[in-house]
């Protein structure tokens, strides 16, 4: 069974119960980082936790895309509200299997640094259902270590596949 979520916009980054936010320092350009992202097949490779993603839409992927990614507990699906390519992408969830959130959304932003890398910052934003507040610091503790895991992932992944 899938729970329906809310649609959120960009502002929502910015003023979600709870919030986190990552960064990291890649030794690629930006536009390769950005190729991986459009690469289902690499996610599970650096995101712990994520066992399958799959692209619901057609290439070329941009704003209205949509997806499903299957993760270790459960699985969401996900629409795009912002696609800049090389630089920045953004969804909402759609639908959850677990009713831990009403709202979360996704923010990748790359940055281009002057030796030749990239900064790559990590949003997540969510507002939980009154069982994820029960539950509080420990599943919000639990998904802050996912999201900062991807995070330092990432780098080494990218270094790796050049």
């Amino acid at each position: 069974m899938a729970f329906e979520l809310r649609p959120v916009e960009a502002a929502f980054l910015d003023t979600a119960p709870w919030r986190w936010v990552n960064t990291a320092e890649i030794v690629v350009p930006a536009a390769k980082v950005f190729s991986a992202f459009e690469d289902g097949e690499s996610w599970p490779v650096w995101f712990k936790g994520i066992k399958k993603v799959t692209w619901t839409s057609p290439k070329p992927f941009g704003v209205g895309t949509t997806r499903t990614v299957v993760l270790d507990t459960l699985t969401v699906k996900e629409h795009f509200f912002r696609w800049e390519p090389g630089r920045r992408l953004s969804f909402y969830m759609t639908h959850i299997t677990l009713p831990l959130v009403q709202a979360l959304a996704e923010d990748y932003l790359l940055e281009d640094t002057p030796s030749g890398g990239c900064r790559f910052t990590y949003t997540v934003a969510a507002q939980p259902t009154l069982g994820a507040r029960v539950l509080g610091p420990a599943l919000r503790w639990n998904f802050g270590r996912m999201f900062a895991g991807a995070a330092r992932a990432l780098p080494g992944y990218m270094a790796t596949r050049g």
